[in-house]
C-alpha cells in the first residue's frame, strides 16, 4: 500500500518543501516525512495536489505519457462563447505545438473559497468560469490554452486529479488516503516468448 496525501494548496505557495526567498512552501501546511509531490502546480494556482511516498504512484501521477486527466475551474476575463470552447475542445496551438483536444464547458461562478488577496476586478470588463480537462502536463498549460483561445485566466483552481478531488478540503487541509498498487507483472521465463508468435496457429478451448 502507498501512502496518498490529498491537499488543497492556497494561492502563492510552493509546490515544494524548502524555498530559499522565504515564500510559503509545503512544508508550512504538511509535515509528514519520505512524502513527494506527484507533479506541481504553479505558485499562483490553487487546488489539488497530491503527495506520496511511492514512486511508482508518483510516476503514474506525474508523468504525461500515463495522461492522467486533470481538471480545473477557471475563472476569465471576458465571456465564454461557443468559438472559445470549440477551440480548447478541438485543442490550441501553442508555441511548444498543438494541445490534445479538452473537455471543456460555460459553469455558473462556483461556491469557492475567497481567495486571498481577492482576484483584481474591472469594472469596464466581465468575467466568467469554465471547467477544463485535460490529460497533459506542459509548464501553464491551462493559462495559456485559455490566452489562445481569447480568455485571459484571472483564477485557477484544480479540482480534480483522476478519481481525486478537493471535496471537503479547504484551503491549506490535507487528509492522508491508502492507494493500492497492482503487483508488477511477471517478467516472461528464458526460452519461452512473452506472447504467441505471428501467425502462428492458437488452440482452441
Amino acid at each position: 500500500m502507498a501512502r496518498l496525501i490529498l491537499f488543497n494548496k492556497p494561492f502563492n505557495v510552493l509546490s515544494q518543501f524548502r524555498d530559499d526567498n522565504g515564500r510559503a512552501t509545503l512544508a508550512d501546511y504538511i509535515r509528514i516525512p519520505g512524502v513527494y509531490p506527484a507533479g506541481r502546480l504553479d505558485y499562483d494556482s490553487e487546488g489539488l495536489l497530491l503527495l506520496t511516498d511511492e514512486g511508482a504512484l508518483q510516476a503514474r501521477i506525474a508523468e504525461p505519457r500515463f495522461k492522467l486527466a486533470k481538471t480545473y475551474l477557471v475563472q476569465v476575463e471576458g465571456n465564454v462563447n461557443e468559438e472559445a470552447l470549440g477551440a480548447l475542445r478541438e485543442g490550441v496551438t501553442l508555441k511548444d505545438g498543438p494541445t490534445l483536444p479538452a473537455k471543456a464547458e460555460a459553469i455558473a461562478e462556483p461556491e469557492l473559497w475567497p481567495r486571498n488577496p481577492p482576484v483584481r476586478q474591472r469594472q469596464t470588463v466581465p468575467d466568467s468560469w469554465l471547467k477544463l480537462t485535460i490529460s497533459e502536463g506542459r509548464n501553464r498549460q491551462v493559462r495559456r490554452m485559455t490566452a489562445a483561445a481569447g480568455l485571459p485566466t484571472l483564477r485557477l483552481v484544480r479540482w480534480q486529479i483522476g478519481d481525486w478531488s478537493l471535496d471537503g478540503l479547504a484551503p491549506g487541509e490535507w487528509r492522508e488516503i491508502s492507494v493500492h498498487l497492482p503487483a508488477p507483472s511477471a517478467p516472461p521465463r528464458p526460452g519461452r516468448p512473452a506472447s504467441p508468435r505471428p501467425n502462428s496457429p492458437r488452440r482452441r478451448r
